[in-house]
């Protein structure tokens, strides 16, 4: 048995450092339009080309970023036009709050809401992957892709974690990059039925005494804490004794110590199609013909895969 860590007490008197929402992540995000790292059939696009196309939309309360629904593609193009976006903003330890209504779904999608290294070179400094998922899955996978020295206890479950933990070797060098996983097992908590039950709440933690952390609340859950149900009055500090048990838990401390793999993040939202991941898990989920034949040739497929926020709070120790 493990038993749990101590809980990081800066936490206890942390503050709201940034707090996004609508026209926020227009001016304090920044559009990436180089090519798609995991080679996804996709093409970035610029800010001004997202809200020229319809591909971003912003209003006092809510933000919106998608994949194109409308054009077939061709193929010598770079892919289907989508938006990838990374916070202005970097924090060394954190607890993000996103409440959101609806998130990509879909044969070829690869949506993913993450942090990584502002210094790098990447895998420097680590990644947190918070929502991830390809094609058809239901069930969310966060994981860790770290440099070399970063392995996780196989043993976490139900003792520090309701997940269960898929891979310990946070490694990117090697399991071609897998990194180490813990998939959710709270129903709802990805695709179709995380949009079909309105979407719901998830909180992250990185802190370098107390490790990263993940939780999921959907929108009927009567457990969620009153952080994710108070109708937008943020308080100014909070207790993370008041989430309960993480369905995700990743340890800094022994094997995979936080100065040698992790310092301050930047946040990203994206949506990749086909690629590394989603593409190589297309045929098992069940999705017609070939990933990047569905990508150029059907757009109405894609009507259901975009990002659709309520609010981003970012938190920090004081």
């Amino acid at each position: 048995m493990h038993s749990q860590p101590p809980v990081f007490l800066s936490f206890e008197h942390s503050k709201l450092a940034d707090h996004y929402t609508g026209y926020d992540f227009l001016d304090r995000f920044q559009w990436e339009t180089g090519n798609d790292p995991t080679h996804g059939r996709v093409d970035y696009v610029s800010k001004q080309d997202a809200l020229d196309k319809n591909l971003t939309y912003a209003s006092q309360n809510k933000f919106v970023m998608r994949a194109d629904s409308v054009n077939v593609v061709s193929p010598d193009s770079r892919g289907r036009e989508s938006v990838r976006i990374v916070s202005n903003a970097a924090y060394p330890e954190y607890v993000l709050i996103l409440s959101l209504d609806h998130m990509p779904e879909g044969c070829a999608t690869w949506p993913a809401f993450w942090t990584v290294s502002k210094a790098g070179p990447w895998p420097q400094g680590g990644e947190i992957d918070i929502i991830e998922g390809v094609n058809t899955n239901n069930n969310n996978l966060a994981s860790l892709h770290t440099n070399p020295n970063c392995t996780q206890s196989l043993n976490r479950d139900q003792v520090q974690q309701s997940g269960r933990t898929t891979t310990t070797d946070c490694d990117a060098s090697v399991n071609y990059n897998i990194g180490c996983g813990v998939e959710f097992t709270r129903p709802n908590s990805f695709g179709h039925n995380f949009n079909a039950n309105g979407g719901g709440t998830y909180i992250a933690q990185l802190s370098a005494t107390d490790g990263i952390k993940v939780w999921f609340w959907s929108r009927s859950d009567r457990s969620a804490p009153s952080i994710t149900t108070d109708g937008g009055s943020y308080p100014q500090q909070f207790s993370v004794n008041d989430f309960g048990e993480p369905d995700a838990y990743f340890s800094l401390l022994n094997n995979c110590d936080y100065k040698s793999h992790f310092d301050a993040h930047r946040i990203i939202f994206d949506l990749t199609l086909c690629g590394d991941w989603a593409g190589n898990g297309y045929l098992s989920a069940g999705c017609p013909g070939s990933c990047e034949t569905f990508v150029n040739t059907q757009p109405a497929a894609f009507q259901n895969a975009y990002w659709e926020i309520d609010y981003l709070l970012v938190y920090v120790p004081i």
